[in-house]
């Protein structure tokens, strides 16, 4: 994929990001102003109104994130349609904010992510080697990501593109890619995956920060 495209791609998703996050907002606002208990008037973040909040959190929590939970395990369930294409850049180039020393103290803390992805990926050892494998990729990243991003690969992958050891492959390997969000060149297996539940994704996605928007304004007027 060239570098044109792959800024394409993110402007794209950026753009779609805006006007679905628009709209979300709307329809919660709806939500929120039709559990208005009757007598009450002025703003729904207002401190008197917490019977009205309270009202709000509860379908937050009963409804919105219950269909939230549901949208995306069928996310995850449709990928299963889709399978790998050996274009093994997921090997060869993953990617963390957290640095390998990071990754340890958090393994050693019991995190199983931190765990299983350490039990696979190594470190580069310097910037260059990482970006011969896919230099339009780490151009864009960047370009586009504030904070550090740390890139390993998997030593157990062959000249071939397969994995030496794939029957005992941990389980990150086997629910790669399990966010469609993510970046992933063309040559991917799971591309058309991505494209296909991507706006069902940005919805959910736009909906969950907009619900935490809500409880943290909630809880700042409740500590004035």
């Amino acid at each position: 994929m060239a570098m044109n495209d792959l800024s394409e791609n993110l402007l794209n998703l950026r753009r779609k990001y805006r006007e679905i996050f628009k709209t979300a907002s709307e329809e919660i606002a709806k939500r929120v102003e039709a559990l208005r208990p009757d007598g009450v008037t002025g703003e729904f973040f207002d401190v008197g109104n917490k019977i009205w909040q309270d009202a709000v959190l509860k379908m937050f929590d009963d409804e919105i994130a219950r269909d939230i939970y549901i949208k995306w395990q069928e996310i995850l369930a449709y990928r299963k349609m889709f399978s790998c294409n050996r274009c093994a850049t997921c090997c060869n180039l993953a990617c963390s904010e957290f640095s390998p020393e990071e990754l340890k103290t958090k393994a050693d803390a019991g995190d199983k992510f931190a765990t299983q992805f350490l039990s696979v990926f190594e470190p580069y050892k310097n910037q260059e080697e990482a970006q011969k494998v896919y230099p339009e990729y780490m151009k864009l990243l960047e370009e586009n990501k504030e904070d550090k991003v740390y890139f390993y690969h998997c030593p157990k992958l062959s000249e071939c593109k397969l994995c030496t050891d794939y029957e005992n492959r941990p389980q990150i390997c086997r629910d790669f890619p399990d966010n469609p969000l993510s970046i992933l060149p063309k040559s991917c297996g799971f591309y058309e995956w991505k494209q296909e539940v991507e706006p069902v994704a940005l919805l959910c996605h736009s909906m969950m920060e907009i619900i935490e928007f809500y409880k943290e304004k909630i809880c700042t007027s409740c500590r004035d």
